[in-house]
């Protein structure tokens, strides 16, 4: 038998599966007998299959919303095939090895692998199992891209590359390793792959070492569950992902403004100082964060308390924030320091991670002899949020931080459970480590929503998948250089194409501790992707305020942030379309037009929401090459009319980036404010964008901007109350009352 070397690992280490016995019919489809145990193969809903093989039941973490109602799933069997059929999708279970093929809308989207060597064997097997893990390979087309996985930072088509879904402290925006991952792939011809698991899973999507033309999936999971999602395009995929791990909620406004933060301000003075000056030169802010440093005492953290030395009374400190028309964002962690007493107390209760022999599991960042010099960074323990009493605990002691004034929290850290540490609910830090980002975040969220006020949120570092149901996300810890800019960017898009709808990242970069402030250019042009983003956060570990910068970049970022805060009500519209369909805020080219394969290699570049095309200027020096898909587009700074398919190579000005109105497009602004305090009860639109001919509405909460096709070259939109609006382009418009009538020229 002729074996090739390189598969050698799969071949020895896992056995292949080769039976395939109907066994019985479900309403939903079929069950099978298989050497690796009962396969049950069904629809999950329309166009989403689910195949599962349970050798062994585990602890449930909620990831999965209730299944659709199916009904009239159709088996039909062959000489060697079944065929299990629902709507508009079909899949074939073929034995001897297993494999399967999934037609959807009568064309083949994704089969198991068809990569045989010399000797007639499968490079990698199809279906495969050993005794705590599984290989599952697909299929690749020659030049068939794969998207998703994450929030990862290199290209964002992952074909060549080895991904590993495993939450780490990446340091960075540098390597492959991230704060977030999510086991859900998918492809614009047509299909997504989902694996349910809390696991280590290892994708090889063409991973040359491998097979170059195999998307292989290893399986740290004594079982098997995994989701097939068909669709026309990769909207559709995603909003199917999300149908079945949730979608967002509506975030409250004042999220969409400005946070500003620092690592770290060193007391209530130097905080206050910072408040005063944001409003005395005029520059647009909301949120102010008290991070990881900066509001107790290092060395005994976290215990929810106050490092009274530098915040004598918070009350106080809060109520002049809260005068000043700010809100507050506390840092936290779910690790409690050795050297708290509350270490003893939470450990003799059972609320902490213990290790195989029972001991509490006691957590190091860094090695034993220099641990005194590092007081931020003490050996601590993990509260257990497996354990109910635990979870409640952990809850409720968020209660005196709202109490006095706090509005959120941010939620850092979450990926050090070790894999040797055993849980209050029986599991293996090995399926507890991915997971925990979860119950760590939602937990905090449940906190926020019982004692806040208004709509919940975290600000969150560490995710899997279902993280969209408690946002929001930013990126943790980008190099202060172009470099990091640039990760950044396609870390937030990569977030958004895996089901996550919210994503922030540290302008200015958050450097290396005693690093002096970023340069000035980089500055700018990490605050205006910044600014064209879901979420604005200024962060790093040097003061990141715009005065420090100098005058003149101080008239630039005020600027940018005063466009900010009229873009709230276009965005507060992307967050509705976010809820109702799973798409993203910002989307990658490849999401946002996916029959124009040109695009899709701009990965910097991206459409926020369905009307802006956002290109930010990520050298030094102000060039950019942006591709223009589509047919036509309107420059926002000159209103100048641009004709699609093309790349455009730019030398931009340092107070502009460029952005693009999509022609049909409408866009919704408000006034200029300088908090959202300021905005009323309602969504305060005072103007309307219209970028063409009008072809598309904005949904919004409350209402919706209709669009009225009259006919041949007129359309109409009935506003809710007469708003000033701006045409680009030859479309002259006619305005009775709040009716605008709209005509080609």
């Amino acid at each position: 038998m002729l074996i090739d070397r390189d598969a050698l690992e799969f071949q020895d280490a896992f056995s292949r599966c080769n039976i395939l016995d109907l066994d019985s019919l479900t309403q939903r489809g079929a069950h099978f007998q298989t050497e690796a145990g009962r396969l049950e193969v069904s629809f999950y809903a329309p166009d989403i299959v689910h195949l599962t093989v349970e050798k062994k039941r585990q602890p449930d973490y909620s990831l999965l919303m209730a299944p659709a109602e199916v009904a009239g799933v159709s088996v039909s069997t062959g000489k060697a095939t079944v065929r299990l059929r629902f709507r508009k999708t079909i899949i074939e279970m073929i034995p001897v090895p297993l494999r399967i093929r999934v037609i959807y809308c009568g064309k083949v989207i994704l089969q198991s692998t068809t990569d045989v060597g010399i000797g007639g064997n499968f490079r990698i097997p199809p279906f495969a199992y050993s005794k705590d893990k599984w290989v599952v390979s697909f299929a690749l087309r020659n030049g068939e891209p794969v998207y998703g996985l994450g929030e990862k930072y290199g290209a964002l088509n992952r074909r060549g590359q080895l991904v590993t879904s495993w939450n780490e402290d990446a340091l960075g925006v540098s390597r492959e390793a991230s704060y977030k991952n999510v086991p859900f792939a998918w492809s614009p011809t047509g299909w997504g792959i989902f694996v349910n698991t809390t696991s280590r899973t290892t994708h090889g999507v063409g991973y040359p070492q491998w097979s170059n033309r195999s998307y292989v999936l290893t399986i740290d999971d004594i079982n098997l569950d995994l989701f097939i999602i068909a669709g026309q395009t990769p909207a559709e995929i995603i909003g199917k992902y999300t149908d079945i791990t949730g979608r967002c909620p509506l975030l409250p406004r004042w999220s969409y403004g400005t946070w500003m933060s620092r690592a770290y301000y060193h007391n209530a003075n130097e905080a206050l100082a910072v408040a005063r000056d944001l409003r005395f030169r005029r520059i647009p802010c909301d949120v102010i964060v008290l991070d990881g440093r900066a509001w107790h005492k290092m060395e005994y953290r976290f215990d929810f308390s106050w490092d009274r030395d530098r915040y004598p009374d918070p009350a106080a400190f809060i109520k002049e924030l809260k005068g000043l028309n700010f809100r507050l964002c506390l840092w936290e962690y779910p690790y409690i320091s050795v050297r708290n007493p509350l270490f003893r107390r939470l450990a003799r209760k059972g609320y902490l991670l213990k290790t195989r022999e029972g001991q509490t599991y006691v957590h190091r960042w860094v090695p034993k002899a220099i641990q005194d010099n590092i007081p931020q960074l003490q050996p601590s323990g993990i509260i257990d949020l497996t354990n109910p009493a635990a979870y409640s605990w952990y809850l409720n002691a968020h209660a005196p931080l709202f109490e006095v004034g706090t509005d959120v929290m941010k939620t850092d850290y979450g990926e050090a459970v070790s894999e040797d540490v055993v849980a209050y609910n029986g599991d293996s830090g090995k399926r507890l480590h991915n997971v925990f980002s979860i119950l760590y975040n939602r937990c905090v969220f449940e906190a926020t929503q019982k004692f806040g006020k208004g709509k919940p949120l975290v600000w969150g570092r560490a995710g899997w998948a279902s993280s969209q149901r408690y946002p929001i996300q930013w990126g943790g810890d980008p190099s202060g250089d172009w470099e990091g800019l640039a990760s950044s960017i396609r870390g937030s898009l990569s977030w958004g194409m895996s089901g996550a709808p919210f994503y922030s990242h540290d302008i200015g970069g958050f450097g290396t501790f005693g690093s002096t402030i970023p340069e000035t250019e980089l500055y700018v042009r990490w605050a205006q992707a910044g600014v064209m983003s879901s979420h604005t956060r200024f962060h790093g570990t040097s003061p990141r305020e715009p005065w420090v910068f100098g005058k003149k970049i101080e008239k630039i970022v005020r600027s940018w942030l005063g466009w900010r805060y009229r873009l709230i009500p276009y965005l507060e519209s992307c967050v509705f379309e976010a809820q109702q369909t799973g798409l993203p805020v910002a989307r990658a080219m490849t999401l946002a037009f996916p029959h124009e394969s040109a695009a899709w290699g701009f990965e910097e570049q991206y459409m926020l929401g369905p009307s802006l095309l956002v290109a930010p200027v990520v050298n030094p020096g102000g060039g950019v090459s942006v591709f223009l898909p589509g047919t036509h587009w309107y420059d926002i700074w000159t209103g100048e009319r641009l004709r699609g398919g093309r790349i455009l190579n730019l030398v931009m000005p340092l107070d502009r980036i460029p952005v693009y109105g999509h022609e049909g497009g409408i866009l919704p602004l408000g006034p200029p404010v300088q908090h959202t305090g300021q905005l009323r009860h309602g969504h305060d639109i005072n103007e309307i964008w219209v970028f063409g001919f009008p072809k598309r509405g904005i949904r919004l909460p409350d209402w919706v901007l209709d669009i009225e096709t009259i006919g041949n070259g007129t359309a109409a939109i009935n506003l809710p109350e007469k708003i000033k609006v701006q045409v680009f382009g030859k479309v002259s418009m006619i305005q009775t009352g709040n009716r605008l009538v709209f005509r080609r020229k």
